[in-house]
């Protein structure tokens, strides 16, 4: 009754808010809540595109031909891709689904596609790693999503005639969308029917057919037809979550908002000017380095502190975290990332109750940090140290029955006022990751 409930919710916000009517089904309903209480992912950025080191836009950075591009099929050979590795990686961070790229913008197919000779079963590799991933995912309970791109610098289909990017691929003849199209639907039936439970369809390209982000006006120049590629994925697998990156305001038919490099409601990447959702589930993705895809030379790694810092701030933010590696193009994840993501998963393996099944959006983020909530439970995310010895929940007005340092046990002092409770704390000398404030409420 609860699932149903809130479906209808979900459609008249969705009425309220111009869209053409959309009912996720009860199955959605539910894995758009499983997904807020997992809070943690695995992107991977892995392709033909990694063989050059230079990060997976590197075909159009570079102005590479497609008949140049293609002499990388030969070369790709990624002997040391252990999809169990990449499972266990994820699953000792402390993360509970993995999305991986299908296809980027070259075009390349990331399994063995029946609708493209351009595929990674046509590399000397000549194995289909999607398929050795979907079993490893499943073999440690792990979800499975699916980046898949709209845009292509390489079919002749695509309408690239009035894209942004791909301009310099050597594409001469009249694109077809309505081909195109066929060919996404094709390929998005392969992806879920012969791989199990698929958990999202992350979408991305949409960007590359209207005007740069902030411009008054971003309205599509292609009619890509949504109500058709979104209707298909909910037939095919109903609980499937769409997410699209856009750097819009939610289409109808989609299941979660993204925000790509930044935190819900911030826009330090100038991507994301759209306000976030208040309907529907919430995802920031960011990188382990500065990169996506694999690059040879960026060494401007994240600390392990940093990481943690962008797991609780979005989880404050009622968002989860979709953390990018770009493994090397022998199929291996660097050990810069891999010793990273291990000390997060320690950190999660005691603090983690503060993060997985919690919601946030309790208060304003505050200077020094977040909250979280799970019940009766409110978690107190100290990030920075604050101005004063005592800090502020703001309109806070629930009774509070105790207030404890979770590290530590020791109980603290708080009163009510009338900006909220305030909390008098005691923060260490050497400041810690993360010093996190249990409140229980009546």
């Amino acid at each position: 009754m609860k699932c149903l409930l809130l479906s209808f919710v979900l459609f008249c916000v969705s009425i309220a808010n111009g869209q053409t009517a959309y009912t996720p089904a009860p199955e959605n309903i539910q894995a758009r809540i499983q997904f807020q209480d997992d809070k943690f992912g695995l992107f991977v950025h892995w392709g033909l595109s990694s063989v050059l080191g230079n990060g997976e836009w590197v075909m159009q950075n570079r102005k590479i031909r497609k008949e140049d591009y293609q002499r990388y099929l030969r070369v790709l050979n990624p002997i040391d891709f252990d999809a169990e590795k990449w499972v266990l990686a994820a699953k000792n961070a402390g993360m509970n689904y993995i999305v991986f790229i299908t296809r980027h913008h070259d075009g390349f197919s990331n399994w063995n596609t029946s609708f493209s000779d351009w595929k990674i079963t046509n590399t000397p590799y000549g194995k289909d790693p999607l398929k050795m991933l979907a079993a490893a995912c499943k073999k440690h309970n792990i979800k499975l999503g699916l980046y898949y791109s709209t845009l292509d610098w390489y079919r002749d289909d695509y309408p690239y005639e009035t894209g942004r990017t791909g301009q310099h691929s050597g594409r001469t003849a009249k694109s077809n969308y309505a081909s195109y199209l066929t060919f996404m639907k094709n390929q998005l039936t392969e992806l879920l029917t012969k791989y199990g439970p698929i958990m999202s369809i992350w979408l991305d390209g949409h960007w590359d057919q209207t005007n740069p982000e902030g411009d008054a006006d971003r309205s599509s120049r292609i009619d890509w037809k949504y109500n058709e590629l979104y209707g298909l994925i909910h037939q095919l697998q109903p609980a499937c979550i769409i997410g699209n990156n856009h750097h819009l305001d939610p289409i109808a038919g989609e299941d979660f908002q993204m925000f790509e490099r930044d935190l819900p409601g911030e826009n330090k990447a100038g991507m994301s000017f759209q306000q976030p959702s208040t309907a529907m589930p919430l995802e920031t993705c960011e990188t382990m380095n500065d990169s996506w895809g694999y690059s040879v030379t960026d060494r401007n790694y994240k600390s392990v502190k940093t990481i943690i810092h962008l797991l609780v701030n979005a989880a404050g933010r009622n968002a989860n975290l979709l953390l990018n590696v770009g493994p090397m193009p022998n199929g291996e994840i660097q050990p810069e990332f891999t010793d990273t993501l291990a000390a997060a998963g320690k950190w999660l393996s005691k603090y983690g109750n503060t993060i997985y099944g919690t919601r946030g959006k309790l208060m304003p983020p505050q200077p020094w940090g977040v909250a979280t909530r799970k019940d009766k439970e409110i978690f107190v995310h100290l990030l920075q140290r604050p101005a004063q010895h005592n800090i502020v929940l703001p309109g806070f007005t629930e009774a509070v029955s105790d207030v404890e340092i979770m590290e530590s046990g020791k109980k603290l002092k708080w009163n009510n006022s009338s900006e909220g409770v305030v909390i008098f704390h005691e923060y260490p000398e050497k400041e810690p990751i993360d010093l996190i404030i249990r409140i229980t409420v009546k």
